[in-house]
C-alpha cells in the first residue's frame, strides 16, 4: 500500500500510521526540493492550493547558490515564492522514513501558469507534442552507483580520498564477491519495492562497489518521478546504513555511473509504433521509428549539455571509460551512444549518454525532442554501425566538455527551438555557474603536479 489516494491518507493518519507529506519539487539538478507539514495541513490546505516555496529553488546550482542569467532571477524577485502544487497521483509513502508520504508537485507561478524552466514543465511539454500525434512515451532508466564503507559524514571529513569500496574487485554479473554491500542493497531493493516501484534485475557491476537495480518501464512521466524517488531513498538508506553511495558519473579512473535511457512509443491506444516490416539491416524497425533514430543522432552535438549537465559527466564520455564518445548508431552494439534493442512490441532505443547525474526530465525531453525532430524533418537513418564505434575514427564525435557542450547548445538553434528560449537560456546559465565554480576551483591533481615541482 505505498501509492495513495488522499482519502486514503487521511485513514492512515487518523489510524496513526501516517504523520507528515513532504512536497517536493524536482530542482535542476534532478533533486527532490521541498518541506514537510502535517497531514491535516496538507490535505485541508495544500492539496486544494499548492504550497510556496522560494523560487530560487529552480535557480541555483548544487550548492544552492544562485544569481543573474538565470530565466528566474532570484534577487530581482525578491527572493520571492511559486506556488508547488502537488500532483495526487505521486502520493506515496516512504518506507525508509516511517510515518511519511512523500508527493512530487509541479511548480507554478501565484496566477497559474505554470514554470516554464521546472524539469518537470520541461519533460510535459514534449509528451504534450507527442499527444498532439497521438503517441504516448514509455520509458526505463538504468541507474548505477557505487557503494563505500564507512558513513557520509566520514567520507567527508577525508575529502573523499582513501575511501573503501563496498567490494574488492571487478563483479560484473558475479554472484559472488557481494556480500559486504548486500546488506544495504538488500535493503534498497526491498523498499524500493514497498514504495512501489517495479524491480526488474539488480547485479554488481564493472568498478568495486559498483551496483545497478533496473526497474520496469512506464509512462515517461512516472519513470521521472520514480527515478528521482530512488536516488533521494537510496541516498537515506545508505545514511542509516552507515554506509555511503554515490551516483556521480565517475569517481575516480574506474569504470563511471551511467543511467541508460530506454524509450519507446505507443499509440494513444497502446499500439506499439516502433516496430513495421522493415528489410535490410535495420529488419523490423517502422518508418517512424527510423526517423526517430535519425533525429537523435542529427540532435545530439547541441542537445548533449541536457544529457551531461556537469563537468564530471564529461569525465565519463572519454576514450577508454566504455561510454559514448561518438555518434552513432547500432542493433544491440553497446559501442554506440544510440542503441537499438529488442524485437515486436519490445522494440526500442536506448541512449547510453546520460550518467548518473543527469536531471532525467530533461534527458528524457531531449531524447524526445530528438525524436520528434527527426520525425517531423523525415530524417533518412544511415545504416547501423557494426564495429566498434568507440575506436573508429570516422565516428563523428561528441562534445568533449561542458564547454564545447554549452556552446554547441547556444550556438545553435535547436535548443531554443524545441524547448523554447527561457528554458534553453536557463539551462545554458546553469552550466555556465557549473563551469564558473570548476574554474575557480584548485584540484588536488594540480597540487600534486605543481607543489613541490612548478
Amino acid at each position: 500500500m505505498s501509492v495513495l489516494s488522499y482519502e486514503r491518507l487521511r485513514e492512515e493518519a487518523a489510524a496513526g500510521r501516517v504523520e507528515e507529506v513532504v512536497v517536493a519539487v524536482p530542482d535542476l539538478q534532478g533533486r527532490l526540493q521541498g518541506s514537510r507539514m502535517s497531514v491535516p495541513y496538507f490535505l485541508d490546505e495544500v492539496a486544494r492550493g499548492g504550497f510556496g516555496a522560494c523560487v530560487y529553488l529552480l535557480a541555483a546550482d548544487v550548492e544552492m547558490a544562485t544569481g543573474p542569467g538565470y530565466a528566474i532571477d532570484a534577487w530581482e524577485a525578491g527572493f520571492g515564492d511559486f506556488v508547488l502544487r502537488p500532483d495526487p497521483g505521486t502520493l506515496r509513502l516512504l518506507p525508509w522514513d516511517p510515518g511519511t508520504a512523500l508527493v512530487v508537485a509541479d511548480a507554478v507561478w501565484p496566477g497559474g501558469e505554470p514554470v516554464e524552466v521546472a524539469p518537470r514543465r520541461v519533460l510535459r511539454a514534449q509528451l504534450d507534442r507527442l499527444a498532439e500525434r497521438g503517441l504516448v512515451a514509455l520509458a526505463g532508466t538504468e541507474l548505477e552507483f557505487l557503494v563505500f564503507r564507512g558513513s557520509y559524514r566520514d567520507a567527508w571529513e577525508r575529502r573523499y580520498h582513501g575511501l573503501e569500496t563496498g567490494t574488492r574487485y571487478n563483479v560484473d554479473y558475479a554472484l559472488h564477491g557481494l556480500s559486504e554491500m548486500e546488506p544495504v542493497v538488500r535493503r534498497i531493493r526491498r523498499e524500493m519495492v514497498h514504495a512501489g516501484l517495479t524491480m526488474e534485475t539488480a547485479r554488481g557491476e564493472c568498478h568495486p562497489g559498483q551496483y545497478e537495480i533496473v526497474f520496469r518501464y512506464d509512462e515517461a512521466m512516472a519513470t521521472c518521478d520514480k527515478h528521482v524517488l530512488f536516488k533521494n531513498g537510496a541516498r537515506r538508506i545508505a545514511e542509516q546504513e552507515g554506509v555511503a553511495l554515490t551516483f556521480m558519473p565517475k569517481f575516480d579512473e574506474g569504470e563511471g555511473n551511467s543511467c541508460h535511457v530506454h524509450l519507446s512509443l505507443r499509440g494513444a491506444d497502446g499500439s506499439p509504433v516502433f516496430a513495421g516490416a522493415g528489410t535490410g539491416a535495420d529488419d523490423g524497425m517502422s518508418e517512424l521509428f527510423r526517423h526517430f533514430v535519425a533525429g537523435q543522432l542529427a540532435c545530439l552535438p547541441e542537445l548533449t549539455l541536457a544529457m551531461a549537465p556537469n563537468v564530471n559527466s564529461y569525465k565519463r564520455l572519454r576514450p577508454g571509460a566504455f561510454a559514448p564518445t561518438g555518434i552513432a548508431w547500432g542493433r544491440d552494439n553497446r559501442t554506440c551512444p544510440i542503441r537499438v534493442v529488442g524485437s515486436g512490441a519490445s522494440l526500442r532505443l536506448e541512449h547510453r549518454v546520460p550518467g548518473g547525474d543527469a536531471n532525467p526530465y530533461l534527458a528524457v525531453a531531449a531524447v524526445i525532442a530528438a525524436g520528434l525532430y527527426g520525425i517531423e524533418n523525415r530524417l533518412p537513418l544511415p545504416g547501423p554501425h557494426s564495429g566498434n564505434a568507440l575506436a573508429d575514427p570516422s565516428v563523428p564525435r561528441l562534445p568533449a566538455t561542458l564547454g564545447e557542450a554549452l556552446r554547441r547548445w547556444e550556438e545553435g538553434d535547436l535548443a531554443a527551438k524545441v524547448f523554447g528560449d527561457a528554458v534553453a537560456g536557463h539551462y545554458a546559465a546553469a552550466a555556465r555557474a557549473e563551469l564558473a565554480a570548476f574554474e575557480s576551483a584548485v584540484t588536488d591533481w594540480e597540487r600534486v603536479r605543481g607543489f613541490e615541482r612548478l
